[in-house]
């Protein structure tokens, strides 16, 4: 959603999800020279990403090294190293498209809040808060967005998607990446933002985000369609669906995965005002989620390996 509110501004354009940091880059690169090739094969994979997008075969980004090479080739070859042709990739893709800044929305980006302020000091973040029971019903049904307008998916990237979902496991990174956020509470490059209140009042809350990042509010920001949804057709309509922040209430989710939700992230729950419904799991669903999680989570762990720089560096960010 984020990525349509802000493309619709003059001056901000959103890149897809590059994944960059932990999949492309760990905090033991920061500094090391890369080699031409490597420069061209890293711009690659980004146009790759930006270009198509995340969800697609592993070796796509060659038809892009004819691009790259000669992106490479333009930028200070005495400064070769992962973070300086990230940053320069942004501007160039920036530029491509008459814009003047770049903003980047990864999820996986607030485990690395800390290694991007510092390699990139004039960066401002928003840290977008979401009910974690609406990212189990998003998550639950991310592998569906092949049906839904995201023919960009493999049918690997589907069946990845399908592992990766366990209430469990979810819950558990909801509250490491919550828990990353609010590490950095009293920094002021920082400014977190309820999803919630986005949809409740979308004007009041895009305004405190340009203010944030020093932009004029744009009412064209609020003319954005209904895109991107793993449980609902993309659709030309315009303006925001208040209802979106509920859906979680509306099925899909049966008491068992909200009630584990709210046993593990009952803490965060109240730090940011979500209600915590008052109900009874169903023991023998109860059971085979906590049965299956092992398995589950073991299966994961290998469809994921190779979106992961640093499997160790990876692991203690989210354990942390």
């Amino acid at each position: 959603m984020m990525l349509r509110i802000f493309n619709n501004h003059s001056q901000l354009m959103v890149l897809n999800e590059l994944h960059f940091f932990e999949q492309l880059w760990s905090p033991s690169d920061k500094g090391k020279i890369i080699s031409p090739h490597q420069a061209v094969e890293l711009a690659s994979k980004l146009m790759l990403t930006q270009r198509i997008g995340y969800m697609t075969h592993d070796q796509d980004y060659i038809q892009f090294n004819a691009e790259a090479s000669n992106f490479v080739h333009k930028i200070n070859s005495s400064n070769l190293t992962a973070e300086y042709v990230f940053n320069e990739f942004t501007k160039y893709e920036v530029a491509l498209n008459n814009k003047s800044i770049v903003c980047e929305k990864t999820p996986q980006n607030v485990f690395y809040l800390k290694e991007i302020l510092e390699l990139y000091p004039k960066a401002k973040i928003i840290n977008m808060v979401r009910d974690p029971r609406a990212i189990l019903l998003s998550q639950k049904n991310k592998w569906n967005r092949r049906n839904l307008g995201g023919n960009y998916m493999t049918r690997k990237e589907a069946l990845r998607l399908r592992i990766n979902y366990h209430p469990i496991t979810l819950s558990q990174l909801w509250n490491a990446a919550i828990n990353a956020g609010n590490s950095l509470e009293n920094e002021p490059r920082i400014i977190s933002i309820r999803f919630e209140d986005l949809l409740e009042q979308p004007q009041s809350t895009i305004e405190i985000i340009c203010q944030h990042i020093e932009v004029e509010f744009d009412s064209n920001m609020l003319n954005i369609t209904q895109e991107s949804s793993s449980i609902e057709k993309d659709s030309k309509e315009i303006g925001f669906k208040k209802e979106r922040a509920s859906n979680w209430k509306k099925g899909g989710l049966n008491s068992s995965e909200r009630w584990i939700c709210q046993q593990q992230c009952s803490k965060n729950l109240s730090l940011y005002h979500y209600p915590i419904e008052n109900i009874s799991p169903n023991y023998l669903y109860l059971a085979f989620y906590f049965i299956s999680f092992p398995i589950k989570l073991g299966i994961a762990f290998l469809m994921n390996l190779n979106r992961m720089k640093n499997i160790a560096e990876t692991l203690k960010r989210r354990l942390k």
